[in-house]
């Protein structure tokens, strides 16, 4: 692998480290097949990477699952051949929708289940201090379903103003109880 192939090879398998959703070595195997113009072998991959077969093996199949590589036919092998996606747009929403909203729900869930948790209960710390805590979890429930709506756009390809999500954040700052 020649320098420049290294360096972005490399980059970007240090940003996919940090990424939350691929590993080094998912982000080393991704750039080397993006920065190629054709299919390559897990026999390939692991030589130039310097990684065994297995390993690669194991990662080409965490990447396939987000839509990052796809298995081509080569004429004439009978090897399995993988392929960068180029289509990132599909990449992004499926990231989006099994990663981060995945997560948002989960937050609202908490919420919900807290708000109630709230409700059914006698007043913990005062009335005052309930009304605090409410306010706060509407003000975050607020944000996470502005966030989560926006998502929902991107997902679907309408447009999401950013405004809406600056709009949501400044009316609960409004409504929070004084202290917050």
């Amino acid at each position: 692998m020649d320098r420049a192939m290294a360096i972005f090879v490399d980059g970007i398998g240090a940003a996919a480290a940090t990424s939350g959703v691929l590993n080094q070595l998912q982000g080393r195997i991704f750039a080397f097949l993006y920065i190629h113009e054709r299919a390559h072998s897990l026999d390939e991959i692991a030589a130039a990477l310097e990684q065994s077969k297995s390993n690669v093996s194991v990662n080409i199949r965490g990447l396939a699952e987000w839509h990052l590589v796809r298995r081509a036919g080569v004429s004439g092998s009978r090897k399995d051949h993988y392929e960068a996606a180029t289509n990132f747009w599909r990449v992004m929403q499926e990231i989006m929708e099994r990663r981060f909203r995945w997560n948002l729900r989960q937050v609202l869930a908490t919420i919900e289940e807290t708000l109630r948790a709230l409700a059914e209960s006698e007043p913990s710390g005062g009335r005052r201090a309930d009304a605090f805590v409410k306010g706060r979890l509407e003000a975050l429930r607020a944000f996470f379903f502005a966030v989560d709506a926006g998502m929902s756009a991107f997902s679907s390809g309408k447009a999401f103003a950013a405004d809406t999500l600056q709009n949501v954040v400044r009316l609960v700052a409004t409504r929070a109880p004084r202290g917050s």
